[in-house]
């Protein structure tokens, strides 16, 4: 119910100072929190990680291989412009001092494959102008010369066949026991970059560049199973249920056939071959077409089901994966760069990020004794272990989280299993940086659901922590929700502005002709630095009413709060103000002015955040107009006289109005078209004026003179003589 009111909140845009609450449960929520040894799945739910220890730094750019024998021996390879390639092994349990020893130092650049047979013997593939090393007894010699420029990969199947993947004309060898090889197939791409043998002796390959995952039977018979979208197949594994998983990379693109893979080479630098003599213009180190910074497209992870349809499992569009092993409950992990993700598929739907190493790539994985992974780096070659034991503890810690506004913080809530074991920390303060002058770290009372014991602020930022139990399984956090709620400021009226005369607004129009309406200009009010909330709008379309009169007003909340207003009205030689109008959600009134005296007046505008608010919460703010004038009064005509001499007519008559200027002056005769006269100062700008109106070829006989004046609220008055 909580989240579901967080829901229709965002929906909504909730507004005034409403509990309000920060629910986090998807992965973007955590976008920006930092989390230390605890897993988010892709559903939002957060766990303690496995184990991620470092087992060894071999001082290598890059590590490109692990595997582990009967003994629990572990063997690792890599290699560099400076180092050679080089094969350590790898005593995981022996102290750090004496845990791995060098078992080999090769002249090629690179060691890019390893794979150990039946008798615990370690096989090394080297690149470039690569060759296959055996090395027993702490002595590396050549089995098998393919006569390639890249060998990829290598797997033994249980005849104990040697299978040896190239590049750059992608062909797969076969090499006895004995090192008695032959090319196994052809496979008509440039590389072929993984390999795999599943329960039936089949090999499974993945190629480059078009992306093919290809099943050869024994006797070399190839068929295409799945040809990805992506460019380059980096992995292909069994699982022991006999599906094939598989990852892809890349966006694929034009490149002729049998070019080498596409990336960064190091110009050739001396290395130190197996004889232990300086080499120079050695070739440089294979380029990994993943590895490329010019690569795009991102990656794709597919399972290959037994009768032979493809589902694709996971996809991201920047992590690239080098690597496939499955858990000890047959989940399958990705080795991905270029941030050093262990991603874990929990299902055709959900994917936990284990880690992320410090190590910008994982590499290679490989299964270890006891239900481990073995996991290698590239980017600093590090050997690492993956599980099976969980984290003691682990933590979340979120990114400041914005109010906007100063708040007032309630309850903190986690939901899911064993928050027995999960602690929750809390602190506040008023600007960004939380390492500067917030307070301190306070515990919420109750993981399960406590008050925040942190001060009012601006800004909260909260620490998740997971602790492993002594017994069952790890903690389970699906949602993290805190409330909150705004302190209540008053809202602000700008300014208020008196309309024109004799309009009115369109929601107490009359039925009056449609043209005859006013548009008044945008108000103005006083400048504000920004962010500011956007000021309310106001009317500013007026239809013609004679004898109304309006304001107008400009008002503002900083929590968003609806508001209304309440008009009051005074004279300005009045000292009590009567109301016009309560409780309005307009920004603007109207009202009939016949029903008041001439003179000036001032209107009041109160704006309260009531409707947002408790009665006792609620504030307001109120601004008094400029005094503005009421005049339904017309002016007087005085001394209207009028005398014929011949054809022409004479007139002559005073005019006075007691609070506005005259306007506008008229005449006619005998009842035609009303004509402009002026006063005898020319201008009309004065509350009296005298018209002085000559007649030129009058009419003969009696004549009619009409006159009429306005002054500026339109008040007329009219007069007439006859003139004989």
């Amino acid at each position: 119910m909580r989240t579901l009111l967080a829901l229709l909140c965002a929906a909504l845009t909730c507004l005034g100072v409403e509990t309000e609450l920060w629910t986090h449960r998807a992965p973007a929520d955590y976008e920006s929190a930092k989390l230390k040894k605890l897993v988010l799945r892709s559903d939002g739910r957060l766990t303690l990680a496995p184990t991620f220890p470092e087992v060894h730094d071999a001082s290598l750019p890059y590590l490109w291989a692990v595997v582990e024998d009967s003994k629990g021996r572990v063997f690792i390879a890599g290699g560099g412009p400076e180092t050679g390639g080089k094969v350590f092994e790898v005593a995981p349990e022996a102290p750090a001092a004496t845990r791995a020893k060098v078992l080999g130092t090769f002249t090629e650049l690179q060691v890019q494959a390893l794979a150990v047979d039946k008798q615990d013997r370690v096989y090394a593939a080297t690149s470039p102008d690569g060759k296959v090393y055996r090395i027993t007894s702490g002595k590396a010699e050549v089995f098998y010369d393919p006569k390639a420029k890249y060998i990829w990969a290598l797997a033994f199947n249980q005849a104990g066949d040697l299978f040896v993947a190239t590049g750059d004309q992608g062909v797969i060898h076969r090499v006895t026991p004995g090192g008695q090889g032959s090319v196994f197939y052809q496979s008509g791409q440039s590389h072929v970059r993984s390999l795999a043998i599943d329960q039936k002796q089949n090999v499974i390959a993945g190629t480059e560049p078009s992306g093919y995952i290809i099943s050869i039977n024994p006797t070399g018979q190839g068929f295409v199973v799945h040809q990805s979208p992506k460019r380059e197949v980096t992995a292909v594994a069994v699982h022991p249920q006999g599906w094939i998983y598989a990852a892809a990379v890349g966006a694929k693109q034009s490149q002729p056939s049998g070019a080498p893979p596409s990336g960064p080479a190091p110009a050739p630098t001396p290395v130190t071959g197996a004889g232990g003599a300086a080499q120079r213009g050695a070739p440089p180190p294979p380029a990994i077409p993943s590895m490329s910074p010019s690569m795009s497209g991102g990656s794709e992870v597919y399972r290959i089901e037994a009768d032979g349809f493809t589902r694709k499992l996971w996809s991201h569009a920047t992590d690239f994966v080098y690597s496939i092993a499955f858990d000890a409950q047959g989940n399958a992990v990705l080795g991905t760069g270029n941030q050093g993700k262990l991603i874990r598929l929990d299902s055709d739907l959900l994917s936990s990020v284990l880690v992320s190493a410090s190590p910008t790539q994982i590499t290679a994985l490989a299964p270890g004794k006891g239900g481990r992974i073995w996991a290698t780096t590239g980017n600093i070659g590090k050997l690492y272990s993956l599980g099976p034991q969980v984290e003691t503890s682990g933590t979340l810690e979120s990114a400041p989280l914005d109010s906007q506004f100063f708040s007032y913080w309630g309850r903190a809530h986690l939901t899911g299993s064993g928050l027995s074991s999960a602690k929750l920390e809390v602190r506040s303060g008023n600007h960004d940086d939380p390492d500067k002058g917030w307070s301190a770290w306070a515990v919420v009372p109750s993981a399960a659901g406590g008050r925040v014991p942190s001060p009012a602020a601006r800004f909260l930022q909260y620490r998740l922590t997971l602790s492993a139990p002594s017994q069952g399984s790890s903690p389970e956090v699906r949602e993290i929700e805190i409330a909150r709620q705004e302190k209540n400021v008053a809202p602000v009226v700008e300014m208020v502005e008196a309309t024109p005369p004799n309009y009115r607004f369109p929601a107490q129009s009359l039925a009056l002709t449609p043209s005859t309406t006013l548009s008044l200009p945008a108000m103005r009010g006083p400048k504000r630095n920004p962010p500011q909330p956007a000021p309310i709008d106001s009317a500013a379309t007026m239809n013609a009413a004679k004898g109304f009169r309006g304001v107008r007003w400009l008002a503002s909340d900083e929590n968003g709060d609806a508001l209304e207003a309440k008009l009051e009205i005074r004279g300005v030689s009045e000292t009590a103000w009567k109301l016009l109008k309560d409780r309005t959600t307009e920004r603007h009134y109207s009202w009939d002015t016949t029903a008041f005296a001439d003179g000036q007046y001032m209107v009041r505008i109160t704006v309260s955040d009531v409707p947002d608010n408790t009665p006792q919460q609620a504030l307001q703010s109120t601004l008094e107009s400029d005094p503005f004038l009421i005049d339904n009064t017309p002016p007087v005509i005085n001394s209207l006289q009028a005398a014929r001499t011949g054809g022409r007519i004479t007139a002559t008559w005073k005019a006075a109005d007691s609070l506005n200027p005259i306007a506008r002056a008229e005449y006619s005769v005998n009842g035609g078209t009303w004509t402009v006269v002026e006063p005898t100062t020319k201008l009309s700008d004065s509350l009296a004026h005298e018209y002085s109106l000559t007649i030129d070829s009058a009419p003969v006989g009696e004549v009619t003179v009409a006159v009429r004046l306005a002054d500026e609220f339109d008040n007329q008055a009219a007069a007439n003589i006859v003139v004989r």
